[in-house]
């Protein structure tokens, strides 16, 4: 396991190592021990999620408000998603910036995102399988999200908005200029 620190601070690609032979493939996709010794954190997940999706889906941007707050460690299980995270500590020097990473099944990187942080990615590929770990249980009447096209935060989500499918919930989600007062990490 390889940890690379991502230009906001708490972020870190993970990338695996696989051993393959005649048989196939294996590869470790996480070991706490070892995150704890190259991260210096200590993160119990307690919930896994996995969601199917066609070209263009996009899902997000998503958060969980105070104690329901979440930190998650993404990957790619088939095909290619652009995966991006917004950092919304107030606090942090990177309020407001966003990191977007290409994840794919053949790639065996992942993605940590620490609390205080929206989420969200869109399928490149025909279709994808995307999984992830979260440290704490989704909680419905705690739950947030930001615009996906925020003019503020300037997301490239490398395809033409014509292109996009999202919920009419996601649809609907305001600008971070306008929650930023209930942020709550």
């Amino acid at each position: 396991m390889k940890i690379e620190q991502t230009s906001i601070e708490g972020c870190f690609l993970v990338h695996d190592s696989v051993f393959g032979d005649e048989r196939g493939s294996f590869f470790e996709s996480y070991n706490r021990q070892r995150f704890f010794e190259k991260t210096g954190l200590d993160i119990d997940f307690v919930q896994d999620n996995q969601s199917w999706s066609q070209k263009g889906t996009l899902r997000g941007l998503h958060f969980q408000h105070g104690d329901a707050a979440q930190a998650k460690l993404v990957r790619v299980l088939k095909g290619n998603v652009l995966d991006v995270a917004v950092d919304l500590r107030q606090h942090s020097e990177t309020f407001g910036q966003h990191i977007a990473i290409e994840l794919s099944g053949d790639s065996h990187t992942q993605l940590f995102v620490p609390r205080g942080f929206a989420h969200g990615f869109v399928v490149l590929s025909d279709t994808a399988v995307f999984f992830y770990k979260c440290d704490n249980y989704y909680n419905r009447l705690l739950e947030g999200g930001i615009i996906y096209n925020d003019a503020d935060l300037a997301i490239d989500w490398k395809l033409d908005a014509a292109e996009l499918i999202l919920s009419d919930k996601d649809r609907a989600l305001p600008a971070l200029k306008s929650c930023i007062d209930t942020l709550n990490f």
